[in-house]
């Protein structure tokens, strides 16, 4: 009978909160309802790999199911597409299988180390979500269980269904589902960077560049004057060639050490992003890449987060309304550069139309990452600091566009979720609560 432990180890992969929880780690999908509905006044959630930036797979001085042991393939239709897995199966696992037989996922997030749950419970997106979607977008069915000990299958249509896309586990435990694949001609991609000179200049080319199924750029935040906004822009599409090379398995070295907290500061944020700047932009234009490369560049180095210090760093995403968001990157640019606190991962993209959840991310959307000071320096200007120590809302820029924040990247996650606080970051979120809200 698999029992809780108490376990010190479970952290977001920001590395801001690490607290005990008790977790238990069922390997088999009948032990599930047990789990759920034999709580003793505990809440419990899932968790999967814990890539989730935020807050989102904590579950503090409470419950944890880790999912990790159930990753077993349940039925994959090679005519058709349809995979059905269960829900702790990682997307590395799961690409190592697909690729060579000329499938691949619908979407996929900047890491391969997530699991089938965790997708949908956050309602990822990757490069081609303006011309894919979310990962709920592809979602046929979802088997969960609930806190009663009832396991339901829901489909699309279904209240609960919306509310579990994006929901952050709190529906329910996600204990297998249903996915449409999609068929690629090559497990390599022709991939063009361009290198662009302003915010005007990306937009530009996202508009330009339909035809393209991945689309993603990088913008350098540290940029001032003439060079604030630049960037490399990246499209590509699936090569023909039927060369279907098997995906390299695990990761790359390790980072064996936290970095110091002093060196992260503007001058070497600023130096970090003039050489990415000439690493993207040299060689040609146009270039031949596989997959792996291309969608998870941050998983060549395992441990990359202990670049940030042991103190952590906040990953921010907000997505802005395509009529505004010129003008508001703009603004929100130079509040980042004046304040001196530049990300070092600044990425950038439009998206496609709403997901099929009430929590999901939808419009233009940018992501930038910042190491948590706990005790920051004094501004240089006045409110000047994009975030702030604890990243607590939406920077003017992007609030004054109507923007929004994405929760399940940001601090608080959960615990604003289940107090019904989700309708700043998400305009669906009204939708949310009456679905089914709170334990699952």
């Amino acid at each position: 009978m698999t029992t809780y432990k108490t376990r010190l180890d479970y952290a977001s992969w920001g590395r801001t909160l690490s607290v005990p929880h008790d977790v238990a780690s069922p390997r088999f999908a009948d032990e599930i309802a047990g789990l759920v509905s034999d709580n003793s006044g505990h809440t419990v959630l899932p968790v999967g790999l814990r890539r989730s930036y935020g807050d989102s797979n904590l579950n503090p001085n409470e419950r944890l199911v880790d999912m990790t042991g159930l990753d077993r393939l349940i039925a994959f239709d090679r005519q058709s597409g349809v995979l059905r897995c269960e829900a702790g199966i990682s997307f590395d696992q799961l690409n190592s299988i697909l690729v060579p037989t000329g499938w691949f996922l619908p979407t996929t997030p900047g890491t391969r180390f997530v699991t089938v749950g965790g997708a949908i419970a956050n309602d990822v997106h990757g490069k081609n979500h303006h011309s894919a979607g979310s990962f709920g977008c592809a979602v046929r069915a979802v088997t969960l269980a609930r806190s009663d000990g009832a396991i339901q299958v829901i489909r699309p249509g279904s209240p609960l269904f919306s509310a579990t896309l994006g929901g952050m586990g709190l529906t329910g435990i996600i204990v297998d589902a249903e996915i449409q694949l999609v068929r690629i001609g090559s497990a390599w991609l022709e991939n063009e960077r361009i290198a662009f000179s302003s915010v005007d200049d990306f937009f530009r080319l996202a508009d330009e560049s339909s035809a393209f199924e991945h689309t993603v750029a990088w913008i350098d935040c540290a940029a001032q004057g003439a060079d604030l906004g630049r960037g490399v822009f990246q499209r590509a599409n699936w090569c023909a060639d039927g060369d279907y090379a098997a995906p390299k398995k695990g990761a790359g070295p390790s980072l064996p050490a936290d970095f110091p907290q002093w060196a992260l500061n503007r001058h070497s944020m600023r130096l970090f992003n003039v050489l990415y700047n000439w690493m993207q932009t040299r060689g040609p234009a146009v270039r031949r890449e596989h997959y792996q490369p291309l969608f998870y560049p941050l998983d060549s180095l395992r441990n990359w987060n202990r670049m940030y210090g042991a103190a952590g760093f906040y990953q921010y995403q907000c997505v802005i309304p395509a009529a505004a968001a010129g003008e508001a990157v703009k603004r929100l640019l130079k509040t980042i550069s004046a304040s001196g606190q530049g990300s070092f991962l600044a990425v950038l993209k439009t998206l496609g139309g709403e997901g099929r959840g009430h929590l999901s991310a939808r419009l233009a959307t940018g992501a930038l990452t910042w190491p948590n000071h706990p005790h920051p320096p004094a501004p240089r200007t006045p409110r000047t600091s994009p975030l702030g120590p604890t990243a607590p809302g939406l920077p003017a820029p992007a609030a004054h566009a109507r923007g929004r924040a994405r929760a399940a990247a940001g601090p608080l996650a959960r615990q604003r979720a289940r107090a019904g606080k989700h309708h700043p970051p998400h305009a669906a979120a009204g939708r949310w609560p009456h679905a089914g809200r709170g334990r699952p």
